[in-house]
């Protein structure tokens, strides 16, 4: 089995050491990322100048571009097979309810999807990890165990990823793994305006406080109830239920 990895917090970072670790007993695995932080990159692409890929190992690369530009390169250029599965993460944070719009980590496994392979985003929802790692650390082997289940699916549903959440728990604490919806979340105070040295407005975006709300089945539920996350995500936007019900709010001119 050939598996690509990347993510949008850098090559360097310390989830993404965690997520190589934990595919490892998988099979072959790659690594193509950004070469810095490219968190809330979204589905972005580097149109505007050139994309450098440097070799750092036999087995991994890093970018001078977005999570999206590292699985294009990867898939169409950089590596000699066309990987079986794209994984991205593991993202330094949660990505659960309108968080998946911004992600660059879920970007990079749309961006696996789109080119045809089964592709999972794993984000672990915890806090600040610049500190302290050792939660992280003990998520691999439980995340071993689940990706060793997911890839040997016999079948994926189609146009669709695996958003995956882990719990801010010790591993051995995680209860199990629910299927769940996206939930909503909504940023409060999210803007902090300040002066720049010429007395010119400037505003820093993020931060700020968070209120959710969702459905018994969505993934902060999951997450607070200490299980593992996994919502399907599809590429087709389209709002069925709108169309069906277009005889309500539509009116040929």
């Amino acid at each position: 089995m050939r598996i690509l990895l990347s993510n949008d917090d850098g090559v360097f970072a310390h989830g993404l050491k965690c997520l190589v670790k934990a595919a490892e007993p998988l099979g072959e695995v790659s690594v193509v990322a950004p070469d810095r932080e490219q968190s809330a990159a979204s589905h972005s692409l580097t149109l505007h100048h050139p994309v450098r890929p440097r070799r750092i190992d036999e087995r991994t690369w890093q970018v001078d571009g977005t999570p999206t530009d590292c699985v294009m390169l990867a898939v169409e250029a950089l590596l000699p097979e066309r990987p079986d599965f794209v994984i991205s993460g593991i993202n330094h944070g949660q990505n659960m309810g309108e968080d998946v719009l911004y992600s660059g980590t879920v970007a990079a496994a749309m961006e696996g999807l789109s080119l045809g392979i089964p592709s999972f985003a794993i984000s672990f929802a915890g806090g600040d990890l610049r500190a302290d790692t050792s939660m992280l650390d003990e998520q691999i082997k439980p995340l071993s165990l689940l990706l060793r289940h997911l890839t040997s699916l016999p079948a994926y549903p189609t146009h669709t990823l695996f958003n995956i959440n882990m719990p801010p728990v010790s591993g051995g604490e995680i209860k199990g793994v629910r299927l769940t919806r996206l939930g909503r979340r909504v940023y409060s105070n999210s803007l902090m305006p300040m002066k720049d040295p010429w007395g010119r407005d400037i505003f820093w975006i993020g931060g700020g406080s968070i209120e959710w709300s969702g459905e018994e089945d969505s993934d902060f539920r999951a997450i607070a109830d200490g299980y593992i996350s996994i919502t399907p995500l599809s590429l087709d936007l389209t709002h069925d239920q709108c169309l069906s019900d277009r005889e309500s709010w539509w009116r040929e001119p």
